[in-house]
């Protein structure tokens, strides 16, 4: 393989930006543009830094840096690496990896890093897919549960389950092969056990993915009401800060702003959306049809109700978004005078929260409702196997369905080497999460998604 480099840290202004390179080139390569301070580069050993300066072809000081080694097999790509610390700027940066280029060295490739971690044996798809997720945390708890599948906990549950089918598909080879040895009967009657044992784990697994969707993508919602009921002021509450305009004119809000908090270490995805109304304006007509999508598409709504101001069309048109779905009730401001009668409301048997934004009063009982309605405070990623991947999540109910049809197999008293081919499939999808039978096309997919530098 070519010898690689990127920049690894983000573009923008900072102390510190790092150049990456690897390849068996990489200190033939650093050699040519880096000098360094009283010290013999062919002696130098892995895991060590050095501090010198970066020159260009023309022998012109580009920045003076401090250089990691590492040596092959011992390095994250099991490569020879090295790393640049340079000062951070785009200007800088470039010009350094312009010198890695000009002295052999090749643009990487989205996640090329990662994806010789993976091609190299030092990590497997699972894992691999782990750094992307930890890159991505929005909150402590997602992190953690991606770096447990980074150290392998999702993986060595797989390695187990796999090690348990083909021990026994080695039973019914014996069977075949020895038939003297064995009575068939008795090992379907094995068999069966053992599948219902590897059912028990499976369907855990499953059952595990809504609260790692949770933890890994959030929940989405949706605040809907009337335009000037209070759904950005609600917004601006929540993320303490004047994040949407606020204004006494009706439509302010035409699209939609997204934001993510988090309770109880769970993110929420939080989306303020038009105000609900007849409108006559297309650009805002468009931003309420987007609205009421949204509505549809989300976990949760929060739908909110201006208490001073009687109950009309429009907020029929919200009851009917959110009746059958899973919902808050919001009735704003009331630190002001009046309270229009809001029966209807308590006819659709959803929480309602008594809020003022002005005031912040409330704001807390609504933070406990949707921590309430998941049990967040039960959602915990420590120690636990989590599936949080919705392509693991559909390998595994393929591997479900294949041992369902296994068991049938037996329990319909068909030839014993049927049985075989089923679990043979249940290995196949399985080695799909660790990468050991996944395509090429799903490894380029999966990579495409990581950032440059890693």
């Amino acid at each position: 393989m070519s010898t690689i480099c990127a920049i690894s840290t983000a573009p923008g202004i900072g102390g510190i930006g790092i150049i990456r390179i690897s390849g068996k080139e990489s200190f033939k390569i650093i050699d040519k543009i880096f000098k360094a301070k009283n010290k013999d580069k062919s002696k130098i050993k892995g895991y060590t830094i050095k501090y010198g300066k970066i020159i260009n072809s023309n022998g012109e000081i580009i920045d003076e840096v401090l250089v990691s080694f590492f040596k092959s097999p011992k390095s994250y790509t099991t490569e020879d690496m090295c790393e640049i610390n340079s000062h951070g700027g785009i200007v800088v940066m470039n010009k350094i990896l312009e010198a890695c280029l000009n002295a052999g060295a090749e643009l990487a490739e989205a996640g090329e890093f990662t994806k010789r971690a993976f091609l190299n044996g030092r990590i497997d798809l699972s894992q691999a897919e782990a750094v992307i997720d930890i890159i991505n945390s929005k909150t402590d708890k997602e992190a953690k549960m991606s770096l447990e599948q980074l150290n392998g906990n999702l993986s060595n549950k797989i390695q187990e389950i796999r090690g348990k089918i083909i021990s026994i598909i080695a039973d019914i080879e014996v069977t075949i092969d020895y038939p003297e040895y064995d009575v068939e009967e008795v090992t379907n009657s094995r068999i069966l056990g053992n599948l219902y044992e590897i059912e028990i784990i499976l369907n855990n697994l499953t059952k595990s993915f809504d609260n790692g969707k949770i933890l890994r993508d959030g929940i989405k919602t949706a605040i809907i009401g009337r335009p000037n009921s209070g759904k950005s002021s609600l917004l601006n509450v929540i993320l303490n800060e004047e994040r949407a305009i606020v204004t006494d004119v009706e439509g302010t809000t035409r699209d939609t702003i997204e934001e993510y908090i988090q309770i109880d270490g769970v993110p929420l995805k939080l989306i303020d959306t038009a105000g609900i109304r007849d409108a006559k304006d297309e650009v805002e007509k468009i931003g309420i049809e987007k609205a009421s999508q949204i509505t549809k598409e989300s976990d949760i709504i929060i739908a909110i109700f201006d208490i001073t101001r009687n109950f009309n069309e429009e907020d029929d048109t919200i009851i009917e978004l959110i009746k059958d779905k899973n919902s808050i009730i919001v009735l704003n401001k009331i630190d002001l005078n009046g309270d229009k009668n809001f029966s209807k409301l308590k006819n659709l048997n959803k929480p309602i929260i008594r809020i003022s934004t002005k005031t912040r009063e409330g704001i807390d009982n609504l933070y406990n409702e949707i921590s309430k309605m998941y049990k967040l405070d039960k959602i915990s990623s420590s120690g636990e196997i989590i599936v949080s991947n919705n392509r693991h999540k559909q390998i595994i109910n393929n591997a479900i369905n294949n041992l369902q049809e296994a068991k049938n197999t037996i329990q319909n008293n068909m030839p014993i080497d049927i049985i075989s081919s089923y679990l043979k499939e249940i290995l196949v999808e399985l080695g799909k999460i660790t990468g050991e039978t996944v395509t090429e096309d799903v490894i380029k997919e999966i990579f495409s998604k990581f950032c440059l530098g890693k």
